[in-house]
């Protein structure tokens, strides 16, 4: 928790990228300042140092430290202010029950951060080597996703136009050697024009060990296809230049995987990261983003359920019971902690309720008593025809699908309850109906 005893103003920013709407409020709730500042450090500069003077500590709190809010956060430590960061729910517990809005913001973050000083959250400088962290992660997975953007468009074309081709090439779209050889030839007919040796001597520095087996493969799906399918002559101007641009988003992603790793290996807790099972260079940094040193999680318990990773248990009385990976935690986080989670499991079935024809038979209304030389006449007529309403062996155990146990018995506990009525209803074809019945009686 902050120490807020000694403060002599709270500004609260609602940073923005032109300019920060700002509010400053003094301990006893009197406004000291409300104008909108220019994200620009004179200005900041100008405005912090007047605050200063006149009220002394002034507290800088903002409702976004990356991006927008970088700026503010460092003309404050530069000029001797403590900063603070106020998350959403704070703003939404705020007792001034005012709704957070563009207009409203600042002064919200000021009042909180004056009357709720638990709300806020330290904004400790950054790490050098964190803050490049996250910014080369972010343009790797920026890369990433153009990567497989352009890998499926190829793979997409390649299907148009020779489908056996596409089953060579489409798992190994990726390997230097196939974008190479895509990047030269970019339709059928001319790699079927290029001929094997030509092909093995192009991709055999790529490829070294798997060339003369690709090129025969390659030529044995170009037989199965004769006819030339419409769109192949715009596709080979199209297949070259997709290839060029997978290259070189590949050979970035090579040069910032390299990057990242020699930052890594700058922060104390690299080895620690590296050294468990699983985790590499790239998921070594997400984790040291979103997780650090782990100091703000108050035990391994809760670092598990910010990661997604705490399995609740499900039970409802002695048929459900088990234990499911969690879907909820932080987004972000997700991402490289999916690689020791489990397969999601699937949804959660519904309730067990009565069959189709339980329901159809329990709303068929019974039919009055009839004239008693109707009974053992529809009796002995019925006895051989009626279908048994003993239940069946009962199925095997299994622990795993209790739910369907669940179902399975109240579908026999239905029909042993309707086998009487079911026997004269259904299987009785001199079972007078109710209206018979009526006019009998």
């Amino acid at each position: 928790m902050i120490d807020t005893s000694e403060i002599g103003a709270f500004l609260g920013l609602d940073v923005g990228k032109g300019e920060h709407p700002a509010t400053a409020v003094t301990p006893a709730g009197k406004k000291a300042f409300d104008k909108r500042l220019p994200n620009s450090e004179p200005k900041l500069r100008e405005v912090f140092g007047k605050l200063k003077a006149k009220h002394g500590t002034v507290l800088v709190v903002v409702d976004q430290t990356a991006s927008i809010g970088a700026l503010p956060l460092a003309v404050a430590r530069d000029m001797g202010c403590p900063v603070a960061y106020l998350p959403g729910l704070g703003c939404g517990g705020s007792p001034t029950s005012i709704p957070v809005t563009d207009a409203r913001d600042a002064f919200v973050i000021a009042d909180a951060a004056r009357v709720m000083p638990h709300t806020l959250r330290s904004v400790d400088l950054e790490d050098e080597t964190i803050a490049e962290l996250e910014m080369i992660v972010g343009f790797d997975d920026d890369l990433a996703g153009e990567a497989t953007r352009i890998s499926n468009r190829l793979r997409g074309l390649m299907t148009q136009i020779h489908p056996h081709l596409e089953r060579v090439l489409g798992p190994r779209i990726q390997h230097p050697a196939v974008l190479m050889l895509l990047e030269r030839f970019g339709a059928p007919t001319q790699i079927r024009k290029a001929g094997r040796r030509r092909l093995i001597t192009l991709i055999r520095p790529k490829a070294p060990r798997m060339a003369e087996r690709l090129v025969e493969d390659i030529f044995t799906a170009l037989d199965e296809q004769t006819v030339v399918v419409p769109g192949t002559d715009a596709a080979a101007l199209i297949v070259p230049s997709l290839a060029g641009s997978l290259t070189a988003v590949l050979d970035q992603r090579k040069l910032l995987a390299a990057r990242i790793e020699e930052v890594l290996e700058n922060h104390p807790l690299s080895k620690v990261l590296t050294s468990m099972l699983g985790i590499g260079v790239r998921t070594g940094a997400r984790i040291l983003i979103d997780v650090g040193d782990g100091s703000s999680f108050p035990s391994a318990a809760h670092l598990a359920a910010f990661a997604g990773l705490a399995p609740p248990t499900r039970s409802s009385g002695s048929s459900i019971r088990g234990e499911q990976p969690s879907r909820r935690g932080r987004s972000s986080s997700n991402g490289p902690s999916s690689s020791p989670r489990s397969p999601p499991s699937p949804t959660r079935p519904p309730a067990p309720t009565t069959t189709r024809r339980s329901a159809r038979e329990s709303t068929t209304p019974k039919p009055s008593s009839a004239s008693p030389d109707d009974e053992p006449r529809c009796s002995s007529r019925c006895s051989a025809t009626a279908p048994s309403t003993s239940p069946g062996p009962p199925r095997r155990a299994d622990p795993h699908h209790a739910h369907h146990r669940q179902r399975s018995r109240i579908r026999r506990s239905s029909r042993s309850r309707l086998g009487d009525r079911s026997s004269h209803t259904s299987a009785c074809p001199h079972q007078p109906t109710p209206a018979q019945a009526l006019h009998r009686s």
